[in-house]
């Protein structure tokens, strides 16, 4: 894997222009129905927010990368929702992901407006209220008062972790920026860390649909 991470490193420190793209992108369909639920745009945003204290990245322009994607994503999937009703929650691709849907409204009817802000930082919901508050006839003025501070919270939040836990190494582990070895160990951690949470989640949800079906019927 390290063999790997150095002419990542690499090319990234050659063609910054690249990385802020797939960060733009990440954060941008990471809000996509459907798509969101299976693009890992938090765990790349994390790990390359670790080429931030060596220079490769900087940190302004990986925080507007992150943040324009993720109002584009949410905003695209808000007005496709406000545009079409109710029916976009029973068209496909949706009618594939029945719970999540019911997951989402509920998630909004429990928390209302707030479920905008909350949405930004639990996947894969985070993927289907933006679409859902359109559905549910939220105001764009209501929509947008809500969803843009969270992404100027949400977009620090992933990339500050791994900026900071990279330069700690290099402060007080002594380990050297040329040497990309704290850039190794967070990237490493995060897409570990990402592989772990996603197999928890799909053995609860599995186990939780297991449960409900053998619930006998009234």
């Amino acid at each position: 894997m390290t063999s790997f991470l150095d002419p990542l490193i690499s090319f990234v420190a050659a063609h910054p222009w690249l990385a802020y793209l797939t960060l733009f992108l990440a954060a941008l369909l990471e809000a996509v129905p459907v798509v969101g639920s299976v693009i890992p745009g938090s765990t790349i945003i994390l790990a390359l927010s670790a080429l931030v204290p060596g220079g490769e990245l900087a940190l302004p322009w990986v925080l507007l990368a992150a943040a324009l994607g993720a109002v584009l994503g949410d905003g695209s999937a808000y007005w496709i929702g406000h545009r079409r009703q109710r029916e976009i929650l029973t068209t496909w691709p949706l009618t594939n992901y029945p719970r999540v849907v019911e997951e989402s409204e509920s998630f909004f009817h429990r928390f209302g407006t707030w479920a905008v802000f909350f949405a930004r930082f639990v996947p894969p919901i985070r993927a289907f209220v933006p679409v859902t508050a359109g559905a549910l006839g939220m105001a764009p003025a209501k929509f947008y008062t809500v969803n843009i501070p969270a992404i100027l919270v949400w977009a620090p939040a992933h990339v500050l972790p791994g900026m900071l836990a990279v330069s700690a190494l290099h402060e007080y582990a002594g380990l050297h920026h040329h040497g990309h070895v704290g850039k190794h160990i967070w990237i490493l951690t995060v897409v570990a860390g990402a592989i772990v949470l996603g197999v928890a989640v799909w053995i609860y949800r599995r186990r939780n649909g297991s449960v409900a079906e053998a619930k006998p019927r009234a």
